[in-house]
């Protein structure tokens, strides 16, 4: 199932997608991990979330969650 964490948005947060289909807004792992859950991958924690190659960080990392200079 591809995931794929957009950039941060100007008003904060990253737009979070599996097989294309928006799940939300995350303002931070713990919202990744959540929507993942509901999407019904129940073993994820933040760990496999900042470390999975099955996610795809656009704009920056786990550790990323505002634009530059923001």
């Amino acid at each position: 199932m591809p995931v794929v964490v957009d950039p941060p948005s100007s008003i904060g947060g990253r737009r979070v997608r599996v097989d294309g289909t928006i799940l939300g807004l995350a303002y931070g792992v713990g919202d990744v991990v959540e929507f993942l859950r509901r999407a019904g991958l129940e073993d994820v924690d933040d760990a496999v979330v900042e470390g999975s190659e099955l996610i795809e960080w656009r704009g920056g990392g786990p550790d990323v969650w505002t634009l530059p200079g923001a």
